[in-house]
Parts: C-alpha cells; sequence; structure tokens
C-alpha cells in the first residue's frame, strides 16, 4: 500500500510539474515564455516553420458586439494577431505561439491551429 501511495503522490508532482511550465517554449537552450517580445523569440527559437496573421474582432466598448466589418480599418484599427508555429523535432509536440502587439501572449502545445 505504501509504494502504491508513493507512486501516486510521484504522478501528481509529474502533473503539477508540467502545469506550472505550460506557457513556455524550450529552443536551442533558451526558454521563450509569455511577455517576452518577439525580436526574443526570433533570437532564441529562430524563424518559424509557419507563419500566419489575422486581423482580430474588436468589440464596441460595454458590449459583446464586434465591431462591424465596413468599420473595421476605416473608424477602428484592428487588433493583427501573429501565429508562428515550430516543429520541435520528431517526438515532440508542435508548438503554436501567438503574438499580438510585438509580445508573446500564448503558448499552445499539439496539432496546427485550425
Amino acid at each position: 500500500m505504501n509504494a502504491l501511495c508513493r507512486a501516486g503522490l510521484a504522478g501528481v508532482i509529474a502533473l503539477l510539474a508540467t502545469c506550472a511550465h505550460a506557457e513556455s517554449l524550450r529552443c536551442n537552450g533558451h526558454t521563450t515564455e509569455v511577455g517576452d517580445s518577439r525580436l526574443s523569440l526570433l533570437y532564441k527559437c529562430g524563424e518559424p516553420l509557419l507563419k500566419d496573421s489575422y486581423c482580430a474582432p474588436i468589440y464596441i466598448a460595454s458590449s459583446l458586439q464586434p465591431v462591424p466589418a465596413p468599420l473595421i480599418g476605416l473608424a477602428v484599427p484592428c487588433q493583427r494577431v501573429d501565429q508562428w508555429l515550430y516543429d520541435r523535432g520528431p517526438g515532440n509536440l508542435l508548438a503554436t505561439v501567438r503574438l499580438q502587439g510585438g509580445v508573446v501572449r500564448s503558448i499552445e502545445y499539439g496539432h496546427a491551429p485550425q
């Protein structure tokens, strides 16, 4: 019974350790984290496998209604979001890094974004 408890405790500790580093990306011996600049990401990890940009919707103040498409760009600037995909090699999950305003906002592991 004691060995079973130790195994369970070890599993919980391992799970907590992985959750603590969910928002970081390790490249070439460096770690990139949320809040790092685009320049820092490029320096640490190099060019990504793929890059994509899109205009995120901007919402009207105090409502959940997005600004109508004809007004975006004319009266209201859009929020540009960049997505960079890093292939971390065999046996590692793909990493998708989202940047807004030249700053890393999120890092996700798994399949390519849809």
